[in-house]
């Protein structure tokens, strides 16, 4: 079976501009990648958990943001590695200075026997939504798509 993740993609609106945050992987893997590496903040949940319950925890193990308003169901992708990822919308500022990951362990570097701590993202920024759509994991450019329809916005006013 798939693995099945649950994320939030938060928006807000500066100087009459949609922006999004998202958030870059931390980890000697992902420490060169750019553009196409970020993603939601989102993480797995097991089979018969809520994954709007766990979408907003993974968001407060992420970014140490506890995140509330009205979402936006933003639906399901599937990542090229075969992950599920489902995803909602919410109109909430954050400061990516505030952010605060949880981490990971890992051998590094590879066969040295030496267990390393990496946080789980080791950086989080808002983006207008052309340079989103070119940071963001290619899948999860679907839940930038879907939030304009959502709100009604077209790609031309956001001169994308």
């Amino acid at each position: 079976m798939a693995r099945q993740s649950a994320g939030l993609l938060l928006y807000r609106r500066r100087a009459g501009e949609l922006e999004l945050f998202l958030v870059h992987p931390g980890g000697p893997f992902w420490a060169k990648k750019d553009e196409g590496a970020w993603s939601i903040p989102k993480g797995e949940y097991a089979e018969g958990e809520e994954p709007l319950a766990a979408a907003k925890r993974e968001m407060a193990e992420e970014t140490g943001l506890t995140v509330a308003g009205d979402f936006l169901a933003l639906g399901e992708v599937r990542q090229a590695g075969g992950k599920r990822v489902t995803a909602w919308a919410v109109d909430m500022d954050f400061d990516p200075a505030a952010l605060r990951s949880n981490t990971f362990s890992m051998e590094w570097p590879p066969r040295s026997g030496k267990l390393r701590d990496f946080p789980e993202v080791d950086r989080g920024e808002w983006f207008p939504i052309p340079a989103a759509r070119k940071k963001a994991l290619a899948a999860q450019v679907a839940f930038v798509d879907r939030l304009l329809a959502e709100l009604g916005i077209s790609a031309e006013d956001q001169h994308l």
